[in-house]
């Protein structure tokens, strides 16, 4: 039997029972394995695939079983959804797909359901995609519902992103959204300021070397770089970027982290803010940025486990950057009674559902209930940061979802409880130091930018930008 598939076997079972990051979980089992470049690759597709398609596969696998997919044993549906993703989701001879997965079944499963999951298997793989949509559509109770299964999203996520989409009168959009939210990203780069090479430079020196996969300088952000394929830290060691200076982030979260400190020239002696900084992506692109101007950033970050992982990221601009950990609600947090700060980002906790690609598990996980706990949250955070904001200071309000509860909403309350703030053009700002900077298709009429995986190639990113009246 494959090592690859009884890995991705093994990262959907820490998906489900321990509610494991699959990023984090694929890695672990895939060095525990000792996977070789290609097998990696393999358990990767598979997982992620697996996870991805879930929603669909499910409804796929209960129209083939005759039965709900809650009434299949968890251990014989996890080995379904792997060979179903390999039938329908990949280029997977049929064959092996059914005997690869029957033998997974007799290794981790009851070996007397193998010939339930051959069963099962062979009467997918017999009917194309498109016939096996068409029977869900026919089933389903309503358009929205079979849009949402075939596509594989919950209904209600479903419904968000439409509103948000509807918001900026894109409404038409949604089909490509959720396409680009099944299509797994490339791997994204942050060169930081200060590495001594631009990304066009390096991508040009990478691309000469036949051996490595190339690396590209796309995107919207003008740190990013594109990788092809293979290990982002070889390939980085390979074309010399200082240890440290370059790192795996979506493109989305350096434009974020850009906004705020691009938006204006920066003053030597200015005292910058990270309110939510773990795991420290956008807190290395403040610090990288405070070194070059004279400023300094407090990086502060509730889990002192994530702390940890803060001051790693920022190890090569730790001379800019103070990691603390505290609830962000309290003055702790701060520092010293009475400071205050010149920029403050309060990169939220928030449902995620604006990095479905990235994180496949995540739209399974949240539920519409967990929405006000989290709102009340970012609230909270928000009129923390604003009460520590100096006289001029301007505050980045950013989330990884397009939620309008988890945007507009918050940011319209906001103002009307904080009368001495005003909102910034954030769309300006973005574009102010994106590449292609104006034609930087951001809609809407709102001064708020929202990024979207289908239309910038970024995670659903939100941005405001508000500044306190001096």
């Amino acid at each position: 039997m494959s090592p690859a598939r009884l890995v991705a076997y093994d990262v959907l079972r820490d998906v489900e029972d321990r509610e494991a990051y699959a990023n984090l979980a694929l890695a672990s089992r895939i060095r525990e394995a000792r996977l070789d470049g290609r097998d990696a690759a393999l358990a990767t597709e598979l997982a992620a695939g697996a996870l991805r398609g879930r929603g669909r596969y499910d409804r796929i696998i209960e129209l083939s079983a005759g039965r709900d997919a809650a009434e299949i044993d968890p251990r014989t549906l996890n080995v379904l959804r792997l060979g179903v993703h390999q039938l329908l989701g990949m280029r997977t001879a049929a064959h092996a797909a059914v005997n690869e997965s029957v033998e997974l079944q007799r290794r981790v499963g009851r070996a007397n359901a193998a010939g339930f999951v051959n069963g099962v298997l062979r009467a997918i793989g017999r009917s194309s995609n498109e016939e096996w949509d068409r029977r869900i559509a026919e089933r389903a109770r309503s358009e929205d519902d079979a849009l949402a299964a075939i596509t594989s999203h919950p209904s209600w996520v479903l419904r968000a992103l439409r509103d948000a989409l509807r918001a900026e009168g894109r409404e038409g959009e949604l089909a490509e959204l959720l396409a680009a939210d099944n299509r797994p990203p490339r791997v994204s780069i942050a060169l930081l300021p200060g590495a001594g090479v631009d990304p066009e430079t390096l991508a040009a020196g990478s691309a000469a070397d036949e051996a490595y996969p190339a690396l590209s300088a796309t995107g919207p952000s003008p740190l990013g770089l594109e990788l092809s394929g293979g290990d982002p830290a070889r390939v980085l060691a390979r074309v010399g970027v200082p240890e440290g200076l370059a790192r795996v982030q979506d493109q989305g979260s350096q434009l974020a982290a850009l906004a705020l400190t691009r938006l204006r020239p920066v003053s030597p002696g200015e005292r910058w803010l990270d309110l939510c900084a773990g795991p420290g992506g956008k807190t290395a692109v403040l610090g990288a940025e405070a070194l070059r101007g004279g400023a300094t950033v407090r990086a502060n970050e509730v889990s002192a486990h994530r702390a940890e992982l803060v001051r790693r990221s920022v190890a090569a601009v730790a001379e800019a950057v103070e990691v603390v950990s505290h609830d962000g609600r309290d003055a702790a947090a701060f520092g010293d009674r009475g400071a205050v700060f010149d920029r403050i980002l309060v990169d939220a906790p928030c449902s995620g559902l604006g990095a479905l690609r990235r994180r496949p598990e995540a739209r399974w996980r949240k539920r519409p209930a967990d929405l006000p706990e989290l709102t009340a949250l970012q609230a909270e955070l928000l009129d923390a940061a604003a009460e520590r904001l100096a006289p001029g200071g301007v505050l980045a309000y950013v989330t990884c979802s397009p939620h309008l509860a988890e945007t507009r909403v918050i940011v319209d309350r906001l103002l009307r409880r904080r009368p001495e703030l005003r909102e910034l053009d954030a769309k300006a700002a973005v574009r102010g130091v994106a590449r292609g900077g104006d034609a930087l298709d951001l809609a809407g009429s709102a001064p708020s930018a929202q990024l979207w995986p289908h239309r910038h190639g970024t995670d659903a990113m939100f941005i405001a930008l508000l500044q306190r009246e001096a």
